[in-house]
């Protein structure tokens, strides 16, 4: 985890980004945007995005000063964070590139890296250098901008996966920015991040929610979640999350999903099996490695 530091008089000489501007005020947006401004590193606020009532109710909560264009935002903002469904930023990109000032840096909240990479050089081209992609490993099933958080970064790690052409003023900018927000940060290759979180963070949500599905369109659906307990509920409690962000997701990490989906169905091929043959020792084995490793996790 990087080791870097605001000092603590970096307000002294005015905020770390004087502007900031925010595309989709959300959840992960809307917390930055707190964050920084509760650090008392952010100096006006912009916001942008598809949803001008989204924009309105930010407005009215004090996450932005101000509601612009896509295109204003890139020509005063000195950092953007792009906190859209990957599948959108292609289009966000494309139209903020002619209006981006010289030194204003861009960098994105999503779960993906590779395609998300690939769509940023397609879309700005020689203006690559000014993005910085990045990931913070912090959500919750809340959406809209009410489900914004100062805090929801704070002791969590936010992943960076730094850009050949990335010069270093850009990096560090993003890399306090994050700081600022109580976040750790890492730098991780783009292919790396994505096999991993596809693992640890996508995974576990297709599972709920295709879990979810299973049990809500049974027939005795109703008697079923009338009678599910704390289990159920914090085995099911991500699918509640945006189903547009998680489908851009899971297509935008499509490789590394398949790769996954392809390993927990071996491991349910052989718990169907030893159900099915009565093998109580093979059951009782595939349990007990669960059971170690999950009781070895200290992230709680």
């Amino acid at each position: 985890m990087n080791g870097a530091s605001l000092s603590s008089d970096q307000g002294a000489a005015g905020p770390l980004i004087p502007v900031l501007a925010v595309v989709g005020v959300g959840l992960i947006g809307g917390s930055f945007a707190a964050g920084l401004r509760k650090a008392g590193q952010a100096g006006r606020v912009l916001g942008a995005g598809r949803n001008a009532q989204s924009l309105a109710r930010a407005l009215e909560l004090g996450l932005i000063d101000e509601a612009v264009s896509l295109e204003e935002a890139a020509a005063r903002a000195d950092l953007i964070l792009l906190a859209t469904p990957v599948g959108g930023l292609a289009d966000a990109l494309s139209r903020m590139r002619a209006h981006l000032g010289a030194d204003t840096v861009l960098t994105d909240a999503g779960s993906t890296k590779a395609e998300v990479v690939a769509a940023a050089r397609a879309a700005l081209g020689d203006r690559i250098a000014q993005f910085v992609p990045g990931h913070p490993i912090a959500g919750a099933e809340r959406t809209g901008p009410e489900a914004a958080d100062a805090d929801l970064y704070r002791k969590r790690t936010v992943i960076l996966t730094p850009l050949p052409e990335n010069g270093a003023s850009a990096l560090d900018r993003v890399r306090r920015a994050w700081l600022a927000c109580g976040s750790g940060v890492i730098d991780m290759d783009a292919d790396a991040h994505d096999r991993v979180l596809a693992s640890v963070s996508h995974l576990p949500h297709l599972l709920s929610a295709a879990y979810m599905e299973q049990v809500a369109t049974a027939a005795d659906a109703a008697t079923r979640l009338d009678l599910a307990g704390s289990g159920f509920r914090d085995f099911t409690r991500i699918a509640a999350g945006s189903p547009e962000m998680w489908r851009d997701i899971f297509l935008s990490n499509r490789d590394a999903m398949l790769a996954e989906i392809a390993g927990v169905r071996a491991v349910l091929d052989r718990a169907e099996r030893a159900i099915a043959d009565g093998d109580g020792a093979a059951l009782l084995t595939l349990l007990e490695t669960a059971a170690r490793a999950r009781r070895n996790w200290r992230k709680e």
